[in-house]
């Protein structure tokens, strides 16, 4: 199994500096200019309030002048896989230029031939496990599993899983995506699963799926697609999610109501994602400059001012380039100590198991 623990959660307790500066590198001058021809870079999948992807599409547009069509901001990872595979010879506004994925959606994007390969300046210093040799997918990004609480409607606030299931929270618990077809969801039912003892993969599946299946059976989960919105109006006051994500969604409700954001000590589960290029992307430049600035220091801080880990983490610190102010908003380190890191393997066994097995073995159609 690959530790990404030894690189990644360095990140919670890395020691800054004050004064610090962030260097903005340039990209290629040449293709600078060719994206600016092609003129559009088409995106899929990309909240404005998920990961800090709102400032850092404006930061893009101001930078380089280009236009971005955003398209279905929900839509999960294997939404935007199909997307590619629905587009190949489409040149028009539907086809993405780029995806951001759950790991276990990039090789497998790969393998089908829907990715372009392309390194990025940076590349040197994006840790090599996150990353494919070939440069068709690497790590931008990682979080862990939390629960966001509105304490408005929630006055005990659950601090593990095993709290979910009590009678307390009948009608209250919400996934944020399909876990048949969300990355963040089917990682939240394997999180889930982990929390019972069970070992990543298959098991920590099936065991993800049985815990769902008592928690609907309770009357307390409800199968609708948690959101801001919907966790403020009361219709999901508790929504498991990443960390990132319920952070943010925190701040965006400035106090009404308020939030309490809890990373649950067992089943610490931390989920990668990666980018990619589509194969057929109609404006391969932009899309090629698209992630010279998500792998810039500009770009990196980026993700980190959407309390998302960044992949390059390491080397800003390194550099000095991380304001502290930022790392002082997250949940407390202690918090990511017990982090696991599910392998490729483990997450494509798991994932097998639960979109497979969701509508049969917890038969509720969230949407």
């Amino acid at each position: 199994m690959i530790d990404y623990s030894k690189r990644l959660l360095a990140l919670s307790t890395a020691v800054l500096f004050a004064g610090t500066t962030i260097s903005f590198a340039e990209a290629p001058a040449e293709l600078v200019a060719a994206a600016k021809k092609e003129g559009t870079l088409t995106t899929i999948a990309l909240p404005h309030d998920w990961c800090g992807y709102g400032d850092i599409i404006a930061g893009f547009k101001a930078k380089y002048g280009l236009e971005v069509n955003e398209l279905n901001p929900d839509a999960g990872s294997k939404d935007e896989v199909e997307a590619i595979k629905a587009n190949k010879d489409n040149k028009g506004p539907q086809a993405p230029d780029v995806i951001d994925v759950g790991l276990s959606f990039g090789p497998d994007a790969k393998k089908d031939g829907l990715t372009m390969p392309y390194k990025v300046s940076t590349w040197d210093s994006i840790p090599a496990e996150l990353k494919d040799a070939d440069g068709h997918w690497f790590g931008d990004y990682y979080g862990v599993m939390s629960l966001q609480v509105n304490t408005d409607i929630v006055k005990n606030v659950p601090k593990d899983w095993a709290d979910l299931l009590k009678p307390e929270y009948a009608n209250s618990v919400a996934l944020a995506g399909d876990p048949r077809a969300s990355n963040q969801a089917i990682l939240a039912v394997s999180a889930a699963g982990a929390s019972a003892g069970a070992k990543p993969g298959a098991a920590g599946g099936e065991a993800g799926l049985k815990y769902f299946a008592e928690l609907n059976k309770a009357g307390n989960f409800v199968p609708v697609i948690g959101k801001s919105g919907t966790l403020a109006q009361g219709a999901t006051p508790i929504i498991i999610s990443w960390d990132y994500n319920a952070l943010a969604g925190r701040d965006t409700l400035k106090g009404n109501p308020p939030v309490e954001v809890v990373v649950p000590p067992s089943g610490v589960l931390a989920g990668v994602y990666v980018q990619a290029i589509s194969a057929y992307a109609p404006h391969p430049n932009a899309a090629k400059l698209w992630m010279e600035y998500l792998y810039s220091d500009e770009g990196q801080i980026g993700y980190l001012k959407g309390y998302c880990h960044p992949a390059r983490f390491q080397d800003l610190v390194k550099n000095n380039k991380v304001p502290k102010e930022l790392l002082d908003k997250l949940p407390p380190a202690a918090a990511y100590e017990k982090a696991f890191f599910p392998t490729l393997d483990e997450q494509a066994a798991a994932k097998e198991v639960i979109t497979k097995g969701w509508d049969k073995v917890v038969g509720a159609n969230v949407q």
